[in-house]
């Protein structure tokens, strides 16, 4: 059991010696990405939210 336990780290060990991590530069960018995106997103959503709203308000009245 505890042989298995070493080999699994030293694959893990091994693997994230293969990842390629963002620089700084990059990670603010894709972060403003994320921020503009959501916030595009919620807009749209809002602006339909609320004009269902007001249609379905309508409706029933």
């Amino acid at each position: 059991m505890i042989k298995k336990i070493k080999g699994f780290f030293s694959e893990v060990k091994i693997e994230i010696k293969k990842v390629v991590f963002p620089s700084r530069d990059e990670l603010i960018g894709s972060t403003w990405v994320v921020i503009i995106t959501v916030l595009a997103i919620s807009l749209f959503l809002g602006t339909i939210d609320i004009g269902l709203s007001k249609l379905v308000g309508m409706a029933i009245k």
